[in-house]
């Protein structure tokens, strides 16, 4: 019971969807962006809001310690004017003492409150308290920051200098700056919200453009899968250009594998059909026994030839789509040694001139037969040399690069009005050589499953045939 459990959890779970993992992981760290953008610029406005407080009780004081004057006996005279009304108004936020030695002074607006104990300073010396707890005029518990400053007041009189020490206090509500930041903050997060629904949209808006080009793969793949399209589109972003080509260059390599089967054994059954019409009319003829087993074994080998050469053909043309680099120089080598051995009378020489960086990209078993088939030729139509040339082809972008293979021989040559004819399958160069006749027509299949060219000429180097195979830049 658990394991069919088990079972259905792991069938209904279903990976999310590239769109949603973007967008998950975009809104998370857009919303932690917000956060700690919120908590900087929270933390900066308190301490600017902190600093820009003391400051403003600081000009105050020096307001305050400018304005304020002293008659001859010491007596304290106020400003006529305060710097802020506040100062004068009952109940008001703004508080100012002057502290002498002969007593204190207090703003209009220190009248009823009860404010902390005030002390004479040394002059120059500043003080900041806060918050220190009073009583409002309206008996209710509160509290102010104070800001303190001492000053000394140096007067002439009768040629002898005095000095009054006084000191000026400025104090605030406490409540007003936290008033101000929670406004603040207040509209800071209505605004930081805003911003981050405003930005989530925009961003669904701009990942689901960005991914329509996906979206426009995943539906021209599922039209070729329901046959509504032979390939995918040519035109898309270059990111997706190496997807949709590879997949386009699948779709091509299996109809093209498919279609090869079916023609080999539609071929194959065709083939086949003559040999067996000519023994159903010898059985029929009433032949004897020795004419009947003669016309057997002749019709049995062209049969087993048949066969071979259709399951040779079958086999090379499949190969697979990313194969890896196959070194040329050491399959070239066993295949000369066998037919050195196979031609030894005629005592043909092989030169190899291969690039170190030459790669075959495919089936080793279809360089095989390419390299077989080629130097097989070359040997059997050359008088006493042959020569393998193999080096890199044309290079793209992203692309393995091609290849090109030349083979040549000093034999008799092809004459220039037979090279499509000897191309053709069971067509021999010289009808007195034995052979089938099938050789380069694989070679030419081969070439065309790999959409290579194959060219034939006469060699300048030795005189005789040349082949050349020019394999493009592969995926």
């Amino acid at each position: 019971m658990p394991m069919g459990n088990n079972r259905r959890n792991r069938m209904s779970w279903r990976p999310r969807s590239l769109q949603a993992r973007q967008l998950l992981a975009a809104s998370l760290g857009l919303v932690a962006f917000l956060a700690l953008a919120g908590y900087a610029l929270d933390r900066a406005f308190v301490d600017v809001a902190s600093q820009g407080q003391r400051e403003r009780l600081r000009v105050f004081a020096e307001f305050y310690a400018g304005a304020v004057e002293f008659a001859r006996d010491d007596t304290l005279i106020p400003p006529e004017y305060p710097p802020d009304e506040r100062f004068e108004r009952p109940g008001g936020d703004l508080y100012a003492a002057v502290v002498t030695e002969n007593g204190e002074w207090f703003s209009g607006s220190a009248q009823g409150p009860q404010l902390p104990e005030l002390a004479l300073l040394e002059g120059g010396q500043v003080r900041i308290d806060g918050p220190l707890p009073m009583v409002d005029s309206a008996g209710l518990a509160g509290e102010v920051i104070r800001y303190g400053r001492g000053f000394v007041l140096v007067r002439e009189a009768g040629g002898e200098e005095t000095e009054t020490p006084f000191t000026v206090y400025i104090m605030e509500d406490a409540g007003s700056l936290p008033s101000q930041v929670q406004v603040f903050r207040q509209a800071l997060w209505r605004y930081l919200g805003v911003s981050g629904i405003i930005l989530l949209l925009l961003q669904t808006v701009v990942l689901r453009w960005s991914l329509w080009p996906l979206r426009r793969v995943v539906s021209e793949l599922t039209q070729v899968q329901r046959g509504r399209l032979n390939r995918m589109g040519e035109l898309h972003p270059r990111e997706l250009q190496p997807l949709t080509e590879s997949i386009n260059a699948l779709i091509d390599s299996e109809r093209q594998n498919l279609e090869h089967q079916r023609n080999t054994m539609s071929d194959l059954a065709h083939s086949l059909k003559t040999p067996l019409a000519v023994l159903r009319t010898r059985l029929d003829s009433g032949a004897s026994d020795a004419e009947l087993r003669e016309e057997l074994e002749t019709q049995l080998r062209r049969m087993n030839d048949m066969v071979g050469y259709q399951l040779g053909r079958a086999a090379s043309s499949g190969h697979k789509l990313f194969a890896a680099p196959v070194e040329i120089e050491p399959h070239a080598e066993q295949i000369v040694r066998g037919l050195e051995k196979i031609y030894a009378s005629k005592g043909v020489l092989c030169e190899f001139d291969i690039d170190s960086e030459a790669r075959f990209h495919g089936e080793p078993g279809d360089l095989q037969e390419l390299l077989g088939n080629l130097l097989e030729n070359a040997f059997k139509w050359a008088g006493s040399r042959v020569l393998l040339t193999a080096r890199p082809g044309e290079s793209a972008a992203n692309r393995r690069p091609g290849l090109v293979l030349v083979v040549e021989d000093d034999g008799p040559g092809i004459p220039p009005d037979r090279i499509a004819l000897v191309l053709q399958r069971g067509v021999r160069g010289d009808e007195r050589v034995h052979g089938h006749g099938i050789g380069l027509a694989i070679v030419q299949t081969l070439i065309d499953s790999y959409r290579g060219e194959l060219r034939v000429g006469q060699s300048e180097e030795l005189g005789g045939a040349r082949f050349e195979v020019i394999l493009p830049p592969g995926l």
